[in-house]
């Protein structure tokens, strides 16, 4: 499969994981009577990448993320010449599922895109008003136990044909850890999306989901390999 073609599988699946995810939070999260609240959210999360790992798992990989593709790279499962093209996809599909997800929420009177649009933060911007500090940690250590999943459920010597439940239940888990403390990122695209059409404090602390995501999937593809093993092939 060509690199053009794979990169417009990232295209779509990351837009899917935005609409999807963030949708849920957006529209649904608190929808009077029906509200799915955070459960749902994360729910929804856990599902796009689940449903697009069976759809486009065996053209890409399904990677939907940079610190994925970072962590693959990392594990030397993925070449590092063909991560800038991987993580400028996943970026700009981010962006086109945020701005449908915006061109929806913003057809009801009274939406202000400014007031967050399921962006990530911390501080005052932290769902539960938890530090910087704590928001670092919380992002480094679920990127970490997100990619350790995903590594595992990916390897060869795992059970054939269950890594998109494994890594989709894994990602609801995660998400209701997270939601509270900086409403989740673990994907350095995720956040940028909504942070693009937010705007403020989305973009002035997009850093830190960028920076974050970036440690703990490093250190898993470091260590997976360290304490497993390598599969066959790998060098």
């Amino acid at each position: 499969m060509s690199l053009a073609r794979r990169c417009g599988a990232e295209v779509l699946g990351t837009s899917w994981l935005v609409f999807g995810g963030c949708g849920s939070a957006v529209l649904a999260a608190a929808f009077p009577q029906v509200g799915i609240g955070l459960l749902g959210v994360s729910l929804a999360f856990g599902l796009t990448v689940l449903t697009m790992a069976f759809a486009i798992g065996h053209i890409s990989g399904c990677h939907l993320n940079p610190a994925v593709t970072l962590g693959l790279v990392t594990a030397k499962r993925f070449p590092a010449k063909e991560a800038g093209a991987y993580i400028a996809s996943q970026v700009v599909g981010a962006i086109i599922g945020a701005g449908v997800l915006y061109l929806i929420a913003s057809g009801k009177s009274g939406f202000d895109v400014h007031q967050g649009f399921a962006s990530n933060g911390f501080g005052e911007h932290s769902p539960g008003g938890y530090s910087m500090t704590s928001a670092l940690v919380a992002e480094v250590a679920l990127t970490f136990f997100f990619l350790m999943v995903i590594l595992g459920a990916t390897d060869e010597r795992a059970p054939k044909g269950f890594a998109p439940i494994a890594i989709g239940l894994c990602l609801t888990l995660i998400h209701l850890i997270g939601i509270p403390v900086t409403n989740l990122s673990v994907n350095p695209a995720r956040s940028t999306g909504p942070a693009i059409f937010c705007g403020g404090f989305a973009l002035s602390q997009l850093w830190l989901f960028w920076v974050a995501p970036f440690i703990g999937a490093a250190l898993a593809g470091g260590l997976y390999p360290a304490l497993f093993g390598k599969r066959a092939g790998e060098a």
